[in-house]
């Protein structure tokens, strides 16, 4: 009698080969449900709801009320054009600039001619708004910053505009420059980050409500 060559093996190998991929597929999808429901459901609303009990004003925003009625955020930079009111940096946020849902800088480079002309056509219209200011043009009034919605200045870019908003609201420039000096925040602890007026506080200052 002819014997077969065929390993007596053969089978319950596939058999166990078969049973090792189902072990590792199951493995696989109790390791993504379990790693989806921790990270994605059960961290979020532990820190969500840590970030409430502890930080309630910075967890939902950093919102300022006046009257019941928000009117911007200390940590969201806005678009100011009044005369009379303290102006921040330049943004290339989203189409029109300032939009918090679509923060980012120009992407230009420092020979980027197209970054230059605008520079430029910035610094024209600076002086043009200011033309009363004595101070060097401060470096943030003309260049916007990486995330577009800054919400503070300098504090030389704070008193480079004390005149125009001083003429803009009938008061003398002494009075608005002591304003901005207890407004001025310094480094944190010292050494961490550049002194720093926030623009919606001094805007508030300056109309009484702050």
């Amino acid at each position: 009698m002819k014997l077969s060559n065929a390993p007596a093996s053969a089978a319950p190998d596939a058999a166990v080969t078969k049973d090792s991929t189902l072990n590792h597929l199951v493995t696989a999808a109790i390791y993504t449900v379990v790693t989806v429901v921790l990270l994605g459901i059960v961290y979020p609303l532990v820190m969500t709801g840590i970030s409430q009990l502890i930080f309630p004003k910075q967890a939902n925003g950093s919102l300022v009320e006046v009257g019941g009625k928000v009117i911007g955020s200390d940590i969201i930079g806005e678009l100011w054009s009044k005369p009379q009111y303290f102006q921040g940096r330049p943004s290339a946020a989203g189409k029109n600039g300032y939009d918090p849902t679509a923060t980012g800088g120009t992407n230009l480079g420092p020979t980027s001619k197209k970054l230059i002309d605008a520079t430029r056509a910035t610094i024209a219209a600076l002086k043009k708004a200011n033309p009363d200011a004595t101070l060097p043009i401060p470096m943030d009034l003309v260049t916007s910053s990486a995330s577009g919605i800054d919400p503070d200045i300098s504090p030389e870019a704070a008193y480079y505009q004390v005149p125009r908003v001083a003429k803009a609201r009938r008061v003398s420039p002494e009075s608005v420059e002591t304003i901005v000096a207890k407004f001025v925040h310094g480094r944190e602890l010292g050494f961490l980050g550049e002194p720093h007026v926030n623009v919606l506080e001094l805007n508030m200052a300056l109309d009484g409500v702050h």
